[in-house]
């Protein structure tokens, strides 16, 4: 029996507390590039009731986002897309940064939108990181949203001598997927389907815990004792908000970015974490 099929990208704790709430009788192709993450969570997965193929997908490669796509259209229409594929400012340098969370996002939001279901909603994985940036000028922003994805990485904003350092590039990226996100939502909305975006803020995962010991620890550990909140999120606080945006109660969203940070961006512009001038 064909079911309905839901591609989730990056085998992580995100991008799992999603599928678990909103993945339940679908087929769920799971794509990552550690093939022995997205075995795991498949695992944990399949031995919950879920029905979850794990798929080795590089996200910075279009070959390899098209073979993930055309695995998922074996098994059925594609309904859902949950993107928590990514790199984060430790773990990579800005070159990889760039090829992955920019470019490699906006490739998967544009062709699993020429085939995503009618009906269909997708949810892609930001950053609270991008709303700290200094604001882009109104034609920086279009082309972040509009410029052809294989031409992205070629913008003059996005050459290295405009990229201080590898949190300077995942900002940028993050940007660039909101702008996308609300850019695609006009080509999705041509299929009838929704996309929309989360910038989470501090979330317990292995890989924050990996920034919590890295050399920006400390800096993460003020930035989540100041917010509002005091404290940092849980993947299953995302999934919240997804399960809204996925659901039929969300259907008059679409091309919206929802900062989900406990007020950290908030802080940092009128509270305890705006910085000294």
């Amino acid at each position: 029996m064909s079911k309905e099929v839901m591609i989730v990208t990056g085998a992580g704790q995100i991008s799992m507390a999603i599928a678990r709430r909103v993945g339940y009788g679908k087929k769920i192709v799971m794509g990552d590039k550690n093939m022995e993450n997205a075995k795991a969570i498949a695992k944990i997965m399949n031995e919950a009731g879920f029905d979850v193929e794990p798929v080795e997908m590089d996200l910075s490669s279009r070959e390899s986002i098209l073979n993930l796509i055309a695995k998922a259209k074996e098994y059925g229409e594609i309904k859902m897309l949950v993107n928590g594929a990514g790199v984060s400012p430790s773990q990579a340098p800005v070159e990889a940064i760039l090829k992955v969370d920019l470019y490699g996002t906006a490739v998967l939001l544009e062709e699993v939108g020429k085939v995503i279901a009618k009906g269909g909603v997708g949810v892609t994985i930001s950053s609270q990181s991008g709303w700290r940036m200094p604001q882009l000028t109104a034609e920086q922003d279009a082309q972040l949203s509009t410029t052809p994805t294989e031409e992205l990485l070629g913008l003059e904003i996005l050459q290295p001598d405009n990229i201080r350092d590898t949190l300077h590039a995942y900002q940028m990226a993050k940007r660039c997927n909101e702008k996308r996100v609300m850019a695609q939502s006009v080509e999705w909305g041509k299929r009838g389907a929704r996309i929309n975006d989360i910038a989470p803020g501090i979330i317990v995962t292995p890989l924050a815990i990996d920034e919590f010991n890295g050399p920006r620890g400390d800096f993460y550990k003020n930035m989540f004792a100041k917010c509002p909140a005091g404290r940092p999120g849980t993947a299953d606080e995302i999934a919240n908000v997804a399960e809204l945006l996925m659901s039929d109660r969300g259907a008059f969203i679409t091309g919206s970015t929802f900062l989900v940070d406990g007020g950290a961006t908030a802080s940092y512009y009128y509270g305890p974490l705006k910085p000294e001038v």
